[in-house]
């Protein structure tokens, strides 16, 4: 079974740890290649041989390899001190000449030991590194587990320049008190002007000449030009005053949209006049119409980016969307027609197909994924009218005839066949100019490769259809009969649950009825409801969104991915949490996800996965996506209120301060409470959340329960400090909060255990091989930053601290950003401990359990802090030893045979998790549902 990357990286620093210092060559080397395999979850006997006998080009006498994998890997080991490059140059290539082709390896490699040496035969990129940080060139591995390394393309930096040239005349004219509605249709027509002079619809560079021969320096009359000129681009040839300028009068009629609406007429200045003259001088032909929603964002307040979930979509990211949706299996299908029988019918066939795809996008802001997913089908367009061409001259020469033939092919494809929905109403200008500008684009590219005639751009007499208004309160039907639909696509609003305001509040109700679960979901969940309730009249549709990650982890995977795999949905292919990047100003710093899902099974399923998530996706293909987005089973748990096990201690959050900060305090402000204000010790207690648990922060707080106010109420500084709680939760917008403003002296949750507990952090890197936990005196309050369970024992905390159950938290949990949170209701709950487990596995996992806190003990008395202990780079050899030692005894307690990943310890407990909800199911009294789409 595949290995997790974050596994995998984890063994490589194992790895990278016992052998950096060894130097035997022949003592240990087969035991360094054995271990070298092993860190991928391989098992070398079963792929590779050592000391395989192997002809040398150079040398009669031949030899041996040390390590081959056919077709995979060729690798030698050489004693500390010798030149690994040379040996690869020289030893590692001189084998090729007597493989045979088919068994050729694809990478070859060197090591000392201490160092490797990784060089990739087709590309030659070598790489060199230390075995130490073998875990940071992991990424290089991939071909090790089947896994590949798929890439998109990045950004052109001409389009980052023309985004800031038009938002800084933009904010000019703002500030100049230029009215923002028509500020911002302004922006689009200057678009379309730019546009249109560099990539030949005006003459080149014809509007910028105007604009500079025929206005004042100092911008007095530019307003009132370009008044004239918008009048002309919108006015018929036949229908223009004939005393018009002479060079204003020759430019062509528009049509369309862009220029039929009247605004307010801009007044420039010299500066502002420089401004618009800056936009012109870039070169327009090197900027893709895809990065018209960054120019147009540039232009939007961040408020706005907000209320209206604006986010602008790199062409890198649609890419991730389109190509697994159908582009890929388009191109491979083109391809493959390349040596078939009746080449020519099937040329035909295949561009009838693509004539007849409909697209829509849902959300499609200012039209990103139409504008690409139309340009790469036009170029799909492009090569079939090509082949086509070439089959015809063929076929004339074969007839002796030597006379280049005329072609009377044509481009068939149409931005009619695309289809949008868009709240804001300039953002569906700036889609239908984008789409127009790329079916124009693509008309000049047909024309400079096949030579074919190309058609006026102008007068524009088709247009593609965006349907302005609110997507989730609109019949889709109308905008495209989900008949006709092929594929939907598009990134919807990326807004949380806890910040839709009431509008958006009224719309996801109106997608999910009244039932409780729909209050936990992110808006986007909407648009995967809707468009799987509109694909239930074509089953054949497929859906990809881009969405935020928290849909995909904690609770809104059973509300969600429950209600929609029980209208059948399947998943077909999707990333897992990847960063979004783009160039566009101000663009939001979220961590995404795509799923792409349908109604019918799909060919195959294709799971991206990023071990990095800043970095490039590694393809697994999976025999099923699981709602986590793991190759697993259709299993996702529900938050529950106490434990499954019904036997087992509960556990709770800390104590919540709601105090505006005037109840905890710092050591400095402990201190000088005590010695400035008299504040008797006793009043003050150490306090602990998830950053000071983790990080040995020092934290107080006043803790005045049970105190009489009597023995308060006359001290200055706590009647300041109460009297600031009072005021800070009677501004509250929150009914209960409001109501604690009576008792602004204490927590307004105050759920402290009586006892000693054991402590696990609510919120802790991803990065961390184990969630930091430990024990603390019920002297210590409890923050609701962390979960707590009271007179927990060495049992609970081995098998809580332990690999297994860290899986499992890794699956379940949700995620801030993207780091994990351990939630009680849905982590600790749901998890199914061992069945019976004997006395003496108890007393061994608590033996170990102890060794753990013991290796820890004497670090932490010199000054570290869990974060240093738990730092996978920096993490003790001892501890890490005494935490595997752990890992090793809880598993057994679960199954005698050892797990070998991390996705089959999920999936172990997984199954054992059914078997517990089973009965529950059978014996679960039935509620009374509002909305019957989540109990389908």
């Amino acid at each position: 079974m595949m290995l997790s990357p974050q596994e995998i990286k984890s063994r490589a620093i194992q790895f990278g740890q016992d052998w950096k210092d060894e130097t035997r060559e022949r003592a240990e080397k087969d035991s360094f290649w054995n271990d070298f395999f092993n860190v991928f979850g391989i098992n070398r006997r079963k792929v590779a041989d050592f000391e395989k006998q192997a002809k040398r080009y150079t040398n009669k006498h031949g030899g041996f390899i040390d390590v081959f994998w056919k077709g995979q890997l060729l690798a030698e080991h050489k004693s500390a001190g010798k030149d690994l490059d040379k040996t690869l140059d020289e030893q590692t290539y001189d084998y090729f000449e007597t493989i045979p082709q088919d068994e050729l390896p694809r990478f070859v490699m060197v090591s000392d030991f201490k160092h490797m040496v990784l060089e990739n035969v087709e590309t030659k990129e070598r790489h060199r590194f230390l075995t130490e940080d073998l875990h940071q060139q992991i990424h290089l591995f991939n071909f090790m587990t089947g896994r590949e390394l798929v890439r998109y393309k990045d950004e052109d930096p001409i389009n980052i320049k023309a985004a800031n040239r038009l938002g800084d005349l933009y904010d000019a004219l703002l500030k100049n008190g230029y009215n923002e509605h028509a500020n911002r249709l302004f922006l689009v027509r200057v678009m379309f002007l730019c546009y249109a002079e560099d990539i030949g619809i005006f003459d080149k560079d014809h509007f910028r000449w105007c604009l500079e021969q025929k206005t004042n320096v100092d911008g007095s009359d530019v307003g009132r030009f370009l008044d004239e000129l918008f009048d002309i681009l919108n006015t018929p040839e036949d229908k223009r005053q004939r005393n018009l300028d002479e060079d204003l009068k020759k430019l062509p009629y528009v049509n369309g949209s862009v220029f039929a609406v009247p605004i307010q007429k801009p007044a420039f200045d010299a500066t502002l006049r420089q401004l618009l003259i800056d936009c012109c001088a870039l070169d327009w032909t090197k900027i893709s119409p895809a990065i018209f929603g960054s120019l147009f964002q540039a232009a939007m307040n961040k408020v706005e980016r907000r209320k209206l979930g604006a986010h602008y979509t790199s062409e890198k990211n649609i890419l991730k969307v389109i190509s697994p949706l159908f582009l890929d299996e388009l191109k491979a299908e083109l391809a493959s027609l390349e040596s078939t029988v009746n080449k020519r019918g099937k040329l035909l066939s295949f561009w009838e197909k693509l004539k007849a795809l409909k697209l829509m996008d849902p959300a499609c802001g200012t039209g990103n994924f139409l504008v690409i997913a139309y340009r790469e089908l036009r170029l799909l367009e492009i090569q079939v009218i090509q082949a086509l061409i070439e089959l015809d001259e063929t076929e004339r020469e074969k007839a002796g005839q030597h006379a280049t033939l005329f072609h009377n092919y044509k481009t068939q494809l149409s931005v009619t066949h695309l289809y949008g929905i868009e709240i804001d109403e300039l953002a569906v200008e700036i889609a239908r100019l984008g789409l127009w500008v790329t079916d124009y684009q693509m008309s000049v590219q047909l024309t400079n490769k096949t030579g074919l005639p190309f058609a006026p751009p102008l007068p524009i007499t088709h247009e593609p259809h965006i349907h302005h208004g609110n997507a989730l309160r609109t019949n889709w039907d109308d905008v495209c009969p989900r008949e006709a639909l092929h594929y939907m696509m598009g990134n919807p609003p990326f807004i949380g649950k806890d910040y839709l305001n009431s509008q958006q509040k009224e719309d996801v109700e109106s997608i999910f009825g009244t039932q409780a679960g729909s209050r936990k979901l992110d808006y986007v969940t909407c648009w995967h409801m809707k468009a799987t309730q509109y694909m239930q009249g074509n089953p054949q549709l497929k859906v990809a969104f881009v969405s935020t990650n928290s849909i995909c982890q904690g609770e809104q995977v059973g509300y969600l991915w429950g209600t929609l795999l029980n209208l059948g949905v399947k998943i077909h292919f999707a990333h897992s949490t990847f960063k979004w990047q783009n160039e566009a100003p101000g663009q939001a710093a979220v961590f995404c996800i795509v799923v792409g899902f349908g109604l019918a099974e799909p060919k195959q399923r294709l799971l991206f996965h990023y071990p990095d998530v800043k970095g490039e996706a590694v393809l697994e293909r999976a025999t099923n996506i699981s709602p986590y987005l793991l190759n697993a089973p259709n299993i996702w748990v529900e938050s529950r209120s106490t434990p499954i096990e019904t036997s087992l201690q509960e556990m709770t959050n800390g104590s919540k301060p709601t105090d505006g900060g005037n109840l905890l305090l710092t050591a400095e402000e402990r201190t000088d409470l005590i010695e400035k204000h008299g504040v008797p010790e006793a009043f003050i207690r150490p306090f602990i959340g998830g950053q000071e648990f983790i990080n040995g922060i020092q934290r107080y707080c006043l803790w005045l329960k049970d105190v009489p106010t009597t023995e308060w109420r006359n001290n200055a500084e706590i009647k300041r400090r109460v009297e600031a709680v009072k005021q800070m939760r009677e501004k509250s917008s929150d009914k209960q909060t409001k109501r604690d403003a009576e008792r602004p002296f204490e927590f307004q949750a105050i759920r402290q255990p009586q006892s000693d507990y054991l402590v696990i952090p609510e919120t802790s890197s991803e990065n961390r091989p184990y969630i930091p936990m430990g024990f603390i005196t019920n002297e210590t309050i409890a923050g609701n930053a962390v979960r707590f369970i009271p007179d927990a024992s060495l049992w609970h905390f081995g098998v809580l601290t332990s690999r297994l159950h860290m899986a499992w938290m890794r699956t379940v949990a949700g995620r801030l950003k993207g780091d994990y949170r351990y939630s009680n209701k849905l982590v600790y709950n749901n998890f199914p401990w061992a069945i019976d487990p004997t006395p003496a596995q108890i007393q061994q996992i608590e033996a170990l359990a102890q060794a753990v806190l013991d290796a820890r003990s004497p670090y932490l008395e010199s000054g570290a802090t869990l974060a240093d202990l738990y730092d996978p780079l920096a993490m003790p050899v001892d501890l890490r030893k005494a935490h595997t030692a752990l890992d090793v005894a809880v598993e057994k307690v679960y199954r005698k045979a050892p797990f070998t990943s991390d996705a089959e310890r999920v999936a172990f407990l997984f199954e054992r998790y059914e078997e517990l909800v089973r009965p529950l199911a059978k014996t679960a009294p039935l509620k009374k549902r509002r909305n019957t789409l989540f109990g389908v």
